[in-house]
């Protein structure tokens, strides 16, 4: 079981910054695959991108260029940079963690992330 704390979320013009947080506990961070997903509104929860623990990454096409995933594993902590936002990008953000040897998802409580146009 890990345990995972988001923080960094916000109200931010179109165009504008933000970085979200995640600090995890409970099991070895370097082993732990990383990930942020988001839910708007009326919309089931996807995938937003990942961090593997080779540091390799992957990212849904909707924000490739202007989202950045990376993990600090010193400080048990992933962040998604997130540039350029858009009002479609609007949404609760979940941290997830999946840990060997099950890789089964544990999920934050989400942090509010709101574009405005």
């Amino acid at each position: 079981q890990v345990q995972l704390v988001e923080s960094g979320g916000g109200l931010v013009q179109a165009g504008g910054s933000l970085r979200l947080s995640c600090v995890a506990s409970g099991s070895i961070f370097s082993r732990i695959r990383m990930g942020w997903y988001r839910q708007a509104p009326g919309k089931e929860r996807e995938f937003v991108a990942q961090v593997l623990i080779d540091g390799s990454t992957n990212y849904v096409d909707s924000v490739k260029g202007r989202f950045t995933i990376s993990r600090d594993n010193a400080k048990s902590t992933a962040y998604l940079q997130m540039n350029s936002l858009k009002p479609e990008d609007t949404a609760v953000y979940y941290c997830n963690a999946r840990p060997p040897p099950t890789y089964y998802s544990n999920w934050g409580q989400g942090t509010q992330v709101t574009v405005s146009s």
